[in-house]
């Protein structure tokens, strides 16, 4: 029962660790060296999961709530979070000493994969009616 009502966070957690995976064979195979990044891969997944945990598990609770706002308060979740993304990667933008173009990809990358994610997660919750 109790895995029924979290089966949606269950799926970040797996999607998240197929992800990273994934992710550090790219870059084994591609040999992109990663020490010179301002935001280590596995810290970068730590704060895309945990915020992206938040949100699913706000939604959730909006769900039991008021199910007819779901769609707006993750407008308003995605929205706050995009700007506590910018401020996130300002210091890689500011960053003039190497080339920023991997780490700068490598960020909008994890951006996308969470931003659908918790899309995918979001359209599975509002699909089944209180």
């Amino acid at each position: 029962m109790i895995l029924k009502n979290y089966k949606d966070l269950l799926f970040l957690f797996i999607s998240v660790v197929v992800a990273y995976v994934v992710h550090k064979l790219v870059f084994y195979f591609f040999k992109i060296n990663q020490e010179t990044f301002y935001y280590s891969i596995e810290k970068l997944y730590a704060i895309f999961f945990l915020l992206s945990l938040l949100i699913i598990f706000i939604l959730l609770m909006i769900k039991k709530r008021n199910f007819d706002q779901l769609g707006m308060s993750f407008l308003l979740l995605t929205s706050s979070k995009l700007i506590f993304y910018y401020l996130l990667l300002k210091p890689i933008l500011n960053i003039s000493h190497y080339d920023i173009r991997i780490e700068k990809i490598n960020f909008f990358v994890l951006f996308v994969l969470f931003l659908t994610i918790e899309t995918v997660v979001t359209i599975r919750i509002l699909s089944k009616k209180p």
